[in-house]
């Protein structure tokens, strides 16, 4: 891989807007994000929680306002972000194949492909599905690859969007735990969530959006203790919908 000279974060967002079929789901959004701390991203269903996160990621572009890295990505440039969904698209390919396609798509020399790959399915324990077709694979499994996938490519920032939903508790812990260990080799994570307890257990900050704005910003510990907004406080009494 290429020596990063230049860190891509923080990534800064003014005054940004986005509107879809004449309603505005994010209204004036001003965030910004450091390399660090754990930030999970809570709100109320329709509140635009995925939509910020794909701005951020730049699969969206926004209506209004300006979205910045410190040091953009350059053309030719491995990605130095990725983004894992609530349901990852799997390539019809073997598991092994998931991670080699991708590797080569970063720009991977041939001779490091299999070795990387094999590497990256032993961190997320699935070393002996490599040649299994990946859509045969559960959910769970799934999602393991796809962590994997984003993981090898070794990003400053990682985006995850409800990264458990509709997966049983013994799965919610795999991808918990690879998460924490994703965090732990120097990544940003920033997740949206609609598990309160999940949030707790991954994040260090919350940002909690309603209708479209950023309604409070806090650590995880005082966010869940002494919210300081009247919608927070709703939202975690359950009086507010919550996912």
């Amino acid at each position: 891989m290429p020596e990063r000279r230049e860190p891509l974060l923080p990534l800064a967002l003014e005054r940004v807007g986005f509107v879809a079929g004449g309603r505005a789901i994010l209204d004036h959004v001003d965030l910004e994000l450091a390399a660090g701390p754990r930030t999970v991203i809570l709100g109320p269903n329709g509140a635009g929680k995925s939509v910020l996160m794909r701005i951020c990621h730049g699969l969206l572009a926004p209506t209004s306002g300006t979205v910045r890295w410190a040091h953009p990505e350059r053309p030719g440039e491995p990605r130095r972000q990725a983004m894992v969904f609530q349901r990852p698209v799997m390539l019809r390919r073997s598991v092994l194949g998931n991670l080699t396609f991708a590797l080569a798509v970063a720009g991977v020399p041939h001779y490091e492909r299999e070795s990387r790959a094999f590497a990256a399915l032993g961190r997320v324990g699935l070393g002996a599905f490599a040649y299994r077709p990946a859509r045969v694979l559960s959910g769970g499994e799934q999602q393991r690859l796809a962590l994997a996938r984003a993981w090898m490519l070794e990003p400053e920032v990682l985006f995850l969007d409800e990264p458990t939903a509709n997966l049983d508790p013994g799965a919610t812990r795999e991808i918990e735990s690879i998460v924490q260990s994703i965090h732990a080799s120097g990544t940003k994570i920033v997740m949206v969530t609609h598990n309160l307890g999940q949030a707790q257990r991954l994040g260090d900050e919350v940002l909690f959006v309603e209708r479209g704005r950023i309604a409070e910003r806090a650590p995880v510990e005082r966010f869940f203790r002494h919210p300081a907004t009247a919608e927070a406080d709703a939202f975690l009494k359950g009086e507010l919908p919550w996912h």
